[in-house]
């Protein structure tokens, strides 16, 4: 099982609002997560983020991959 940290969609049309997620990189981009390490607020000046750094480390040692789209937010 092969694992990604990547953002999952919430929010609404036009007021779109995302969540950090460790997830198996097959699941859908809203399927089931194994994890919830935070949000990301992007509509907001700045960009409000709340990230919990522990455990987003812990999961990239057990050979997590981030994707672009989080790494530009970290």
């Amino acid at each position: 099982m092969a694992l990604k940290i990547r953002l999952q969609l919430t929010g609404k049309r036009n007021a779109r609002t995302f969540r950090v997620v460790a997830v198996d990189e097959s699941a859908k981009r809203n399927g089931k997560v194994v994890e919830l390490l935070g949000f990301i607020n992007p509509l907001t000046k700045p960009v409000t983020k709340g990230i919990n750094a522990e455990r987003l480390a812990y999961w990239q040692k057990q050979g997590a991959q981030v994707t672009p789209a989080v790494k530009k937010y970290l």
